[in-house]
């Protein structure tokens, strides 16, 4: 879930054993600021509960998010990761957070990278004959992507003890790379590159 009032976008994929993703839906829930808050709030909660419904998710990943100097758009965005995270934890679905970095990190190599960059890569991910629209969704596949690969799918990493709380809880990634400093691929090194600049509130 690439989260906001506005543009809220969401992407569901598969990963399979060997590391190939599939993709299987992508959309963007709109709403208007001139709808009542609590409206907007619960069409984004409608789709996000459509979509679980429909195809039953392992688990949920979200944009972690960052404080800016905009606080409508920082409370807005709170507000939508709050209704579909809600969603989320009525059917026990794990929910896992991860940086802009680290999700840039895991889907080009770059942490730096653009958003067009992502796009480029998501659609070459997933093999698709155009890149998905609106941007919202690309966003949101490409964490969704970051989280799998992030999880351990055919990387025998644990998929519960990879997954990162909102407060930046140190993930198995990192507590690996720590104690074994080796054999970790340009990718994985990336996303423990994101990780130490999360922690610094880089």
């Amino acid at each position: 879930m690439d989260p906001g009032l506005t543009r809220c976008g969401f992407g569901v994929v598969r990963m399979r054993a060997n590391r190939g993703v599939e993709w299987l839906h992508h959309e963007v829930q709109g709403t208007t600021p001139d709808q009542p808050l609590e409206r907007r709030i619960l069409s984004i909660a409608e789709a996000a509960e459509s979509m679980m419904e429909r195809f039953q998710p392992d688990a949920l990943a979200i944009e972690r998010l960052f404080a800016q100097n905009n606080a409508p758009t920082v409370v807005g965005t709170a507000q939508a990761s709050g209704a579909v995270i809600a969603e989320a934890a009525r059917r026990r679905i794990p929910v896992a957070w991860h940086t802009p970095s680290e999700v840039k990190a895991a889907v080009t190599g770059d942490g730096n990278a653009d958003k067009a960059a992502v796009t480029r890569m998501v659609v070459r991910i997933l093999k698709l004959q155009e890149p998905p629209k609106p941007a919202d969704a690309a966003d949101a596949i490409a964490i969704a992507i970051c989280h799998g690969w992030r999880s351990g799918v055919g990387s025998g990493y644990d998929a519960q003890a990879a997954t990162a709380t909102h407060q930046g809880a140190q993930t198995r990634l990192s507590r690996l790379s720590a104690t074994k400093g080796r054999g970790l691929t340009p990718a994985q090194q990336a996303w423990k590159a994101a990780e130490q600049r999360a922690r610094r509130g880089g």
